[in-house]
């Protein structure tokens, strides 16, 4: 099949969504598809390679240009052009894909021109979770004259897809991330700048409001009370930077953190590999656990907060513990068992390790080229539809 990927975000730009459209493209044309990705031009920092070839422009089609918009107690990007919609246009008619496939929201950057232009089976994949939004419940009537252009739709959770369903009711299909389990692996060598035997706790994520990290700062002096020699580890970048969240950290705890920053793709499983305990204190809005997913790959216990989005990926006391969302001394507590408990801590590696196996992408691009084919059968048997 000839597919498209399409998104207002990809690579450089670090997120979950150029991670998923990477790895099942990638995986999508080791299986003997054309694949290509159409998406903005970005500014900005965003050039530390997350993956050895995600500089390879061969397969990526670029347009417009990103613009970093506040989205979902998040940041997204827009894609902005004045010729947008003739630009889509002109590229599908050469390509002439089978598959136009659409991540992210129903946004009026290249999701709705790649709706609008796509001559082929058009599938989207919402990836978000939100309580409400502004912008549906003001643009809905709108909207759903692109919503029912649609042929399949994909939510990566039951929380993404009814954050969508009740603006746009459907007939979903859930298929969920994926992880790279041959690179997050528990052979993953550690970081020789940590290689001690001071127990460590990772934080890796964006640096935004809602990825929570102020409250594993401040949970932090309650660990340190419990385990003199904690380091904590955190991995990221965002508009909210290290001056910000330093105003966080005690003054007891201030040489214990680390900021490496924004970290090259083939070193994040080695932080993984340096933890002994991974940590994702977000405070909501997260439809799925991708960090989870890599921690539990690389065989580490996870403290992650007891929200829809987690829940979906992590079993409380299983492949680590859930704790109240914005509860320092919950984190705490619950940190503070992993690390004084090594054996529940291996036994909980070791589960994470099983169940991360069963999100490979081989495994998740499966059902996703058996979707394919399926809206593809069924538009074929009601021409119609066509």
């Amino acid at each position: 099949m000839r597919i498209c990927q399409v998104s207002d975000t990809y690579l450089p730009t670090p997120g979950g969504i150029p991670e998923h459209m990477y790895h099942l493209s990638k995986e999508l044309r080791r299986r003997g598809h054309y694949v290509r990705v159409l998406t903005a031009n970005f500014r900005g920092p965003t050039s530390i390679t997350m993956h050895s070839d995600s500089d390879d422009e061969l397969f990526i089609h670029r347009v417009g240009r990103g613009l970093i918009i506040p989205s979902n107690r998040s940041y997204a990007r827009l894609t902005v052009d004045w010729h947008l919609g003739h630009k889509v246009k002109k590229f599908f008619l050469e390509e002439k894909f089978d598959i136009v496939h659409i991540h992210g929201s129903l946004s009026p950057g290249l999701p709705l021109s790649a709706i609008k232009e796509s001559r082929g089976t058009t599938i989207a994949t919402f990836h978000s979770e939100h309580k409400s939004s502004a912008g549906y419940r003001l643009f809905q009537e709108f909207l759903l004259t692109y919503f029912r252009r649609i042929h399949g739709i994909i939510a990566v959770s039951e929380s993404a897809r009814d954050s969508m369903a009740k603006y746009f009711p459907g007939d979903y299909r859930l298929i969920p991330n994926g992880v790279d389990t041959g690179i997050f692996t528990p052979a993953a060598e550690p970081i020789p700048l940590f290689a001690n035997r001071r127990p460590k706790i990772l934080f890796m994520g964006r640096f935004e409001p809602r990825k929570g990290l102020i409250y594993l700062l401040k949970a932090l002096p309650i660990i340190k009370r419990a385990i003199p020699d904690i380091q904590c580890i955190v991995v990221g970048a965002g508009p909210f930077g290290y001056a910000y969240y330093s105003k966080f950290l005690d003054k007891s705890v201030v040489d214990d953190v680390h900021f490496p920053g924004l970290v090259p793709g083939p070193e994040r499983p080695r932080y993984y590999a340096t933890c002994d305990v991974f940590c994702a204190p977000s405070t909501g809005n997260e439809s799925f656990g991708i960090v989870l997913l890599e921690a539990m790959a690389t065989g580490r216990p996870v403290v992650a907060s007891d929200i829809n989005g987690y829940r979906n990926v992590l079993a409380d006391g299983i492949e680590g513990l859930l704790s109240t969302p914005c509860d320092e001394q919950g984190i705490a507590d619950r940190i503070i068992a992993i690390l004084k408990d090594p054996e529940r801590a291996k036994r909980m590696g070791e589960a994470g390790r099983a169940k991360a196996l069963t999100y490979s992408w081989p495994r998740v691009t499966d059902r996703i080229e058996a979707f394919y084919q399926e809206v593809i059968d069924r538009r074929r048997s009601r021409p119609h539809a066509l």
